[in-house]
């Protein structure tokens, strides 16, 4: 995502399909690897991507938009990247559990103590239109002299 801490703040993706129609992905975090808070607008008339998660291995913490609270989630917040995380309605996954997310709505998800493998389904998916809500991170991998 260019913050250039990829531990704290990133994502390991293995896509295995991305047609017109649907989409099949593993995410793999590290401990206490974050995904930023990001959102999949309405792209013409399509109404944005709409995902499923499902825990495969490892505990991972999902946040929407909703009732939550800064204070009791169980993630961590990435240090100086506060003010870019704003919804805080948690799940909990563990192998075998599982959430789906409406297009458009804003969501962060962040590794347990030892990782975790999550598996996406989705409709098309359309990364480079991703919305986040921190400016700072760039979908184009820069490198630097």
């Amino acid at each position: 995502f260019g913050l250039g801490h990829i531990a704290v703040e990133g994502l390991q993706l293995i896509t295995y399909i991305n047609t017109e129609r649907v989409c099949a992905k593993d995410l793999v975090l590290m401990p206490g690897q974050t995904c930023p808070e990001h959102r999949h607008p309405p792209i013409g008339g399509d109404p944005g991507k709409e995902e499923t998660f499902r825990c495969r291995m490892g505990v991972v913490y999902v946040y929407l938009d909703g009732t939550g609270d800064w204070d009791a989630i169980t993630a961590t917040v990435p240090p100086g990247s506060e003010g870019a995380y704003t919804v805080f309605r948690e799940h909990v996954l563990r192998p075998g559990d599982q959430v789906t997310i409406a297009p458009d709505t804003l969501h962060w998800f962040q590794g347990g103590a030892n990782g975790a493998v999550v598996s996406e389904f989705s409709t098309r998916s359309r990364d480079e239109f991703d919305v986040f809500t921190d400016v700072r991170i760039g979908r184009e991998t820069v490198v630097a002299p």
